[in-house]
C-alpha cells in the first residue's frame, strides 16, 4: 500500500500506462516488455532524452547551459535531504525511487538559482563566478550528508556519476488485476500438506529415530497467502491455485511511471506556454512589456528542470544527466534555426542516441563495427593487454553516442556545419575574385590603357596575383561566357556586363549612367 498520498498517485499513474498497454497486449507480454533490460533501459532512457531535450533547448537558447550543469549537482542535496528526512524522521522505507525525493530535487534547484541570483545581485561577481560559488557549495554539502548519514545505502557517489539505468527493470513495482484475493489453506483443506514433526526431540537432545521421540501431524503449507505470495509459491515449483487461478501479476519499472509523468508535465508546460516561452527567450524586456511574467516562467522552467534531473538520477547519474539537457539541443542547433523544428529534432537526437548507446555498451557501434573485435585487432596489433570483451556502462555509452551525433553535425551540417562553411566561404572567395577580375575588365574596357591593362598575359600583375590563379579565374569565366578571349585580350560578354551591371547596383549600390561612369546613388 503507498505511504504518502505522492506515492498513491504514482501507483494511480503506473496502473494506468498498465491499462493504456492492455489495450494492444496482454498481461504477460508486458511483464515480458518490461523483464528485458534492454528494453526498459531504451523506454527509459528515450524518456528521459525527451524530456530533458525540450527543456534543454530553452536553456541553451537562454544561455543558461551551465545553469542546468550547477541543478543537476545540486539537486543531489534536495535528494538527500528528502532521503534523511523520508527515513529519519518519518520512518519511511529507504526507497531511492520514493517521489518525495522530487519535491526535495524541486526545492534544491530553486535554491540553487536563488543563490547564484543573490550572489549576483551584490554586485561583486558576474553571474558565471555566482554559479560557480553557489553549485559547488551545495554539491559538497550534499556529499558530506551522504558520507555521513546515507553511506550504509544505495545512496552512493558511484550511482550519483553513472547512473544504474540497466537495472530499471529489477526495480518494479507489481500489481495485481486478476485473481487478486488472498487464500488462507487450513490444515483440512485438500491442499494442506499434512507432515508429522518432532515435538520433543529439541527439549530432550535426542533424535527423530530415537524410540523416545513423540510426533504430532503438523500443517507443513498452512497460513495466509498474498497473490504476490502464491506466485512466489508456484514459481518453487509449490502451487496453491490451478495455473487458470494464479493471480495475475504485472511488474512495471518505477522509473517509467516517474518518467512518464515528468515527461507529460514537460511537454504540458511547453505547450501551455510556449508564445510566452518563446518570446521571453529571445527578448525577456519585450515579454515583460506585453504583460507576460519572464521571471516566473524562469522559475518553473528551473524547477521543471530539476525535476526532471533527479527523475533521471537512478537511471544516468545527476552527472550525465548534464549531456541529455545540452547536447541533443545543441546539435539540433546546429542543424535548424527555427525553434519549432528545434524542439522537434532535439528529442529525436536524444531518442536515437539512446538507443545507439545501449547497443555501443555492447559493443556493437552502429551495427558497423565490433568493438570486441577491435580491441583483438589493437591487442595483436600493438602488443596491448587489453579486455577482448566490451561491456561498457550504458549511460556513458549513451553521452558518446551523443557526442558522436554532435560532432557529425558540427561537420556536415548542410548549413552551419565545418565542412559546409569552408565551401561557402571557399565560393564565397571564389565569387569575389570572378567579381574583381569582371569589375577591372568593366572599367578598362573601350579605354586608352585597355590593349595594357586586358592583356591576358599581363593581367595577373595589374592585380598582384599569380598566374596560375588568374588563368584559373579566366578559364573559368570563359566557360560560363562572361568574358571572351581574342588575340590574347579579354573582353566582357553582354552577359558578361549585364552580371557586372546587376552586382553594381544590388550590391554597390550603384546606378549605371553610362558604360564608364557611375555615380552613387
Amino acid at each position: 500500500m503507498p505511504n504518502t498520498s505522492t506515492e498513491a498517485g504514482m501507483s494511480l499513474i503506473e496502473q494506468v500506462i498498465i491499462r493504456l498497454l492492455n489495450l494492444f497486449l496482454s498481461y504477460e507480454q508486458i511483464n515480458t516488455l518490461f523483464n528485458d533490460p534492454r528494453t526498459v533501459a531504451v523506454i527509459i532512457g528515450g524518456l528521459i532524452a525527451l524530456s530533458s531535450a525540450v527543456l534543454g533547448s530553452f536553456l541553451l537558447l537562454r544561455g543558461l547551459a551551465l545553469t542546468t550543469d550547477a541543478i543537476s549537482h545540486t539537486v543531489l542535496l534536495g535528494i538527500v535531504v528528502a532521503f534523511l528526512v523520508m527515513v529519519g524522521l518519518l520512518g519511511m522505507e529507504a526507497d531511492l525511487s520514493s517521489p518525495l525525493l522530487i519535491i526535495g530535487a524541486a526545492g534544491a534547484g530553486v535554491l540553487t538559482v536563488l543563490l547564484t541570483e543573490l550572489i549576483e545581485r551584490s554586485g561583486l561577481v558576474k553571474e558565471d563566478a555566482a554559479l560557480g560559488l553557489a553549485f559547488p557549495f551545495l554539491f559538497a554539502i550534499a556529499i558530506l550528508l551522504i558520507a555521513r548519514f546515507a553511506d550504509n545505502v544505495h545512496l552512493d557517489q558511484d550511482s550519483v556519476m553513472v547512473g544504474e539505468i540497466g537495472m530499471a527493470s529489477a526495480n518494479a513495482n507489481s500489481y495485481c488485476f486478476a485473481n487478486c484475493d488472498p487464500i488462507t489453506i487450513t490444515p483440512d483443506d485438500p491442499r494442506a500438506k499434512i507432515t508429522r514433526e518432532c515435538v520433543n526431540c529439541l527439549s530432550e537432545g535426542i533424535s527423530p529415530r530415537h524410540p523416545n521421540a513423540i510426533f504430532e501431524a503438523v500443517c507443513a503449507n498452512c497460513g495466509t497467502y498474498t497473490a504476490g505470495q502464491i506466485i512466489a509459491q508456484a514459481s518453487r515449483g509449490n502451487p496453491l491455485v490451478a495455473p487458470e487461478d494464479n493471480p495475475q501479476l504485472v511488474f512495471i519499472p518505477k522509473s517509467l511511471g516517474v518518467m512518464s509523468l515528468l515527461m507529460l508535465i514537460t511537454l504540458a508546460f511547453v505547450g501551455l506556454v510556449y508564445k510566452e516561452l518563446k518570446l521571453a527567450t529571445f527578448d525577456a524586456d519585450l515579454a515583460k512589456a506585453f504583460g507576460f511574467r519572464p521571471a516566473l516562467l524562469h522559475y518553473l522552467l528551473m524547477v521543471l528542470t530539476s525535476l526532471v534531473a533527479v527523475g533521471a538520477f537512478d537511471a544516468v547519474g545527476s552527472i550525465l544527466v548534464v549531456a541529455f539537457f545540452i547536447i541533443p539541443p545543441a546539435t539540433a542547433y546546429l542543424l535548424t534555426n527555427r525553434l519549432w523544428l528545434m524542439l522537434a529534432l532535439s528529442p529525436l537526437i536524444g531518442v536515437i542516441s539512446v538507443f545507439t548507446g545501449y547497443e555501443f555498451a555492447k559493443g556493437n557501434f552502429l551495427g558497423l563495427i565490433d568493438m570486441s573485435a577491435v580491441m583483438r585487432w589493437l591487442n595483436s596489433t600493438f602488443g596491448l593487454n587489453l579486455h577482448t570483451t566490451w561491456d561498457s556502462s550504458i549511460s556513458a555509452s549513451i553521452v558518446l553516442m551523443m557526442f558522436f551525433f554532435l560532432l557529425m553535425t558540427w561537420l556536415f551540417s548542410p548549413k552551419f556545419g565545418v565542412v559546409a562553411l569552408m565551401i561557402q566561404r571557399r565560393n564565397q572567395q571564389r565569387q569575389f575574385a570572378e567579381q574583381v577580375v569582371l569589375e577591372h575588365i568593366y572599367h578598362h574596357q573601350h579605354t586608352e590603357a585597355e590593349s595594357t591593362e586586358l592583356c591576358a598575359a599581363t593581367l595577373h600583375e595589374h592585380l598582384k596575383w599569380s598566374k596560375r590563379r588568374m588563368m584559373w579565374c579566366i578559364a573559368r569565366l570563359r566557360a560560363l561566357h562572361y568574358i571572351t578571349l581574342q588575340a590574347g585580350q579579354v573582353a566582357l560578354t553582354e552577359r558578361g556586363e549585364q552580371r557586372v551591371r546587376q552586382f553594381n547596383r544590388d550590391v554597390l549600390g550603384l546606378s549605371i549612367i553610362s558604360d564608364t561612369t557611375t555615380i552613387v546613388t
